[in-house]
């Protein structure tokens, strides 16, 4: 990992490798899919178009997250967002996607051995299914994971959880400015009374 992770920061980057790594297996799935089907139905389509986004922002976020030290993409309130909208976008899809599969033959070993290719394509088409389905647990229990952590520590007085990437974060951070202090920095929003001067 790189230098000043910490333990939160180090299981946080291990479920976004695992997330990448079970997207690289979604996307390679659904272009074999997606190359024998021509590109034609949208079922097909779906998995492919969100698995090549979902590639681009996680492969942002973790190159932000080892680039720089203070990265906004890594910080509590972005991530969930960003896997709370992702995870609604896979739920719908997968939703979308898996009904229109369902003509597809499960048992792919009834198809005659002399149309292997179909037969590959069955195999994929029930892999794919499998791994859309995980990859949406994976990112509706980061976000919600994340979520219930982020709260926790809010409410045990850990108000600094906003101002750092969960990679470097640490509750014994709180009263310790001078190790960090680009992450003690207040907004100017949290500048202003809640009495306005005039």
């Amino acid at each position: 990992m790189a230098p000043g992770f910490t333990s939160v920061g180090r299981k946080k980057v291990a479920v976004h490798v695992a997330l990448y790594l079970v997207n690289i297996i979604v996307l390679a799935l659904a272009a074999r899919i997606n190359s024998f089907q021509q590109f034609f139905f949208a079922a097909d389509l779906f998995p492919l178009g969100l698995s090549i986004t979902t590639l681009v922002i996680l492969t942002v976020m973790l190159f932000l997250d080892f680039a720089t030290e203070n990265s906004y993409t890594g910080r509590p309130q972005f991530e969930v967002g960003v896997f709370g909208v992702l995870s609604v976008f896979w739920l719908a899809f997968n939703a979308f996607s898996t009904s229109r599969w369902r003509n597809a033959p499960l048992a792919c070993s009834t198809i005659p051995s002399g149309f292997d290719d179909v037969r590959t394509w069955c195999q994929d088409l029930q892999a794919l299914k499998a791994f859309v389905w995980v990859e949406w647990l994976i990112f509706f229990f980061t976000a919600f994971i994340t979520l219930r952590y982020t709260i926790s520590q809010n409410n045990r007085g850990n108000k600094h959880i906003f101002r750092m990437p969960l990679s470097r974060y640490s509750p014994s951070l709180r009263n310790d400015t001078s190790a960090v202090p680009d992450y003690m920095r207040n907004s100017e929003f949290l500048q202003f009374s809640a009495d306005p001067k005039f």
